[in-house]
């Protein structure tokens, strides 16, 4: 097979700062060690999030050009929900400044103590904004999603069996909805089959309960399908996105993923009651609903690029580049979740190193040290983000894994930044006995792992 070449051409650059090791020491000692807290100046090859990093496209460019900043009614807004809606076939769409907006309307709603939310696995700032509100985010995803070396296909999938249970066992009365996370982004950015989500549905329909859809990668997961389930392989993406959204009831966006912008994102609703009732929050807390929080050029950038997100040779070559670097850093066995997901590169950092007990987080140790080694900026994905104290005996919960993910920006560095990336995570490996663990110094209720200061474990 022939190398698939980035499918576009660069028409504008922006220079990368180079810095030296001993420079690296200071800045990441006066950030707390924690890599959320570095200016971007002072990052090399910046891999902490696919969230509103992409490079944007010249049609995207034009069409912020041409946007209508109207305050109500504006042209670029009815773009926007046409396209949203003929892709998600959705009835209410309402758009938000970003996904967690759209998540805190929602669960503002219908969230609450006694209350549960059952998913293949929550991300962060859905858990968060579903406990903030006093319900409780419950995870049921396969068990294969746990073995960071098994390769099933679809890792993202459900639980059926446990789902019903777990319905069985609560009470459907106290679940306001079900969500499916497309891709699965904690576990890995493994895919959801079509399968699997034809089943949560009607698991979700014997017991009356709504299913959402969290789609900010619903692009790659419709990819992903094509490529691994054999009733879609001569399916184009959009029928197969039209065809996923379809057994939902609803779904939040954070359009910093797969709408390839920069800000933006919405909540999608069938229910006209539901609908109702969000729009009277966004209007308190985003704005009117014809802008909820955007400019008018935001909207028509998204619009632009839900169109773009779908063309296959994007695709294609966006799956292709993660597995690549899986490939490159397989060959030198260091251990990453397998097989390799839509968006980033989850390195395992309980098997990297084994020697850091698990409550003093392997994986910051790692991501702090790709930025010492290389000016690399990852994200701990373990004990720091989803790990827990127990209230009763002060004891450490840790999460089902504990990874450091390398999330991709869309269409931002060329396959001689990937070589370097594989170059120096191989090289942090090869001096892994080296690596200490980290402590808290200062940490947060909630999202701790955006704001917490850490210090190295004394020898």
């Amino acid at each position: 097979m022939k190398t698939i070449i980035e499918p576009f051409r660069i028409k504008v650059v922006e220079p990368i700062r180079m810095t030296t090791r001993e420079q690296r020491e200071k800045i990441l000692k006066n950030a707390g060690y924690n890599l959320f807290k570095i200016s971007s100046d002072d990052v090399l090859i910046d891999l902490l999030t696919d969230s509103g990093t992409a490079a944007m496209s010249d049609a995207q460019w034009a069409g912020i050009m041409s946007g209508d900043e109207s305050y109500a009614g504006a042209r670029s807004f009815y773009r926007f929900r046409d396209k949203v809606q003929e892709i998600t076939g959705f009835k209410h769409i309402i758009p938000t400044h970003q996904g967690r907006a759209a998540e805190r309307i929602l669960f503002g709603l219908l969230s609450r103590p006694g209350t549960y939310i059952p998913s293949n696995t929550h991300f962060d700032t859905t858990r968060a904004n579903i406990e903030f509100q006093g319900g409780s985010a419950v995870d049921l995803v396969i068990p294969e999603a746990k073995d960071t070396q098994s390769l099933h296909p679809f890792k993202g999938n459900m639980d059926i069996v446990r789902l019903e249970n777990f319905i069985q066992g609560v009470g459907a009365d106290h679940i306001p909805l079900c969500m499916l996370t497309i891709t699965n982004n904690s576990g890995g950015g493994q895919p959801v089959s079509m399968e699997n989500i034809r089943q949560t549905k009607n698991v979700c329909q014997k017991y009356g309960i709504p299913l959402f859809l969290d789609a900010c990668r619903f692009a790659e997961n419709a990819w992903f399908i094509k490529l691994r389930e054999p009733e879609f392989e001569h399916s184009d993406c959009k029928t197969i996105s039209r065809e996923m959204f379809s057994y939902a009831d609803g779904c939040t966006m954070s359009a910093k993923k797969d709408a390839l912008v920069n800000i933006g994102g919405f909540l999608a609703i069938n229910d006209d009651e539901l609908a109702m009732q969000a729009r009277n929050v966004l209007i308190v807390t985003e704005g009117f609903p014809t802008y909820g929080g955007l400019a008018g050029r935001d909207l028509e950038a998204i619009a632009q690029g839900l169109e773009e997100v779908l063309h296959e040779d994007y695709l294609a070559y966006r799956i292709r580049t993660v597995e690549y670097i899986g490939e490159k850093i397989d060959r030198d066995g260091v251990p990453f979740l397998k097989p390799t997901g839509g968006h980033a590169l989850y390195l395992d950092a309980a098997r990297f190193a084994p020697h850091i007990p698990l409550p003093q987080f392997p994986g910051q140790a790692i991501a702090c040290e790709l930025y010492l080694e290389g000016g690399i900026r990852s994200c701990e994905i373990g004990s720091i983000m989803f790990g827990k104290t127990d209230a009763k005996t002060g004891k450490h919960i840790a999460p089902p894994l504990e990874l450091v993910r390398l999330a991709f920006p869309r269409r931002v560095y060329t396959q001689s930044h990937f070589d370097y990336v594989a170059e120096v995570i191989t090289e942090v490996y090869r001096n892994r006995e080296n690596l200490k663990g980290y402590r808290f110094t200062y940490e947060t209720p909630y999202l701790r792992h955006f704001t917490a200061e850490f210090e190295p474990v004394p020898s």
